[in-house]
């Protein structure tokens, strides 16, 4: 069976970067769910290529807040032909390239923002030069306080996948049916659920959990022949 592996920062890092940035276009979004009560806005997902300029209520997203389920839904629509297909758009989806300020240094795989996982151009191009599928890197415009500076990409990293449901609490509730939301906390032992991962990208996100990176073998054999530093790398078992 293929082996999967969580990819995330490491505690202790050698690298100083540090970013005051946000994505160009803003986000969906919260909602305010009439069927279960909830407001939530967990999305983690970016969508750094997706151009809202052209769109005339592009001003929609540009300040967070919760918003009618209707309402979010119909914002939600409008900006879906703009990103991948199938792609998964919950509450708080963040969309354009990232607009701000970089300051220190950044590993070449730099995972240390979730929301905005960060690569360098030569990382990037090696890692596809090696046969690691899927990796998709967009131009940031964000600005440097040092002369010298890597160009940083960001990496757009779509949920794939899900946990399976034996590493989740017996008596965990089942989603809401009508906004999705779905409270547990990610599990101390994950085990991700075979029938659900993805067969054409090497890295993605879960789709329950999209704070989580999950890297095939392909990827951390590239990762760890290039001796790129600076990512924690465990293995998930798989059900």
């Amino acid at each position: 069976m293929a082996r999967f592996y969580r990819i995330r920062a490491p505690r202790n890092s050698m690298y100083t970067g540090s970013l005051s940035a946000t994505h160009k276009w803003g986000s969906l979004p919260g909602l305010r769910c009439p069927e279960c009560g909830a407001r939530w806005a967990g999305g983690m997902t970016a969508y750094p290529g997706v151009d809202l300029s052209a769109l005339s209520e592009r001003g929609a997203y540009e300040k967070p807040r919760p918003e009618p389920f209707d309402e979010f839904v119909r914002l939600r629509e409008l900006v879906r032909p703009l990103v991948p297909p199938g792609a998964q758009l919950l509450p708080g989806a963040k969309f354009g390239p990232l607009v701000g300020t970089a300051t220190g240094g950044f590993s070449p795989l730099f995972f240390h923002y979730v929301e905005m996982p960060l690569v360098h151009l030569e990382a990037l191009e090696k890692l596809q030069a090696e046969g690691v599928r899927g990796l998709h890197g967009f131009r940031t415009e964000l600005r440097f306080r040092q002369k010298t500076h890597p160009e940083l990409l960001e990496l757009q990293v779509l949920p794939h996948g899900r946990l399976h449901p034996e590493c989740t609490p017996p008596d965990r509730p089942p989603p809401c049916p009508k906004c999705g939301w779905d409270d547990f906390a990610f599990p101390e032992e994950p085990i991700l659920d075979a029938a659900s991962l993805p067969a054409h990208t090497d890295l993605f996100r879960l789709s329950d959990f999209e704070t989580v990176f999950i890297a095939t073998e392909r990827f951390v054999e590239a990762v760890r022949r290039l001796d790129l530093d600076e990512v924690d790398i465990r293995e998930i078992p798989v059900r």
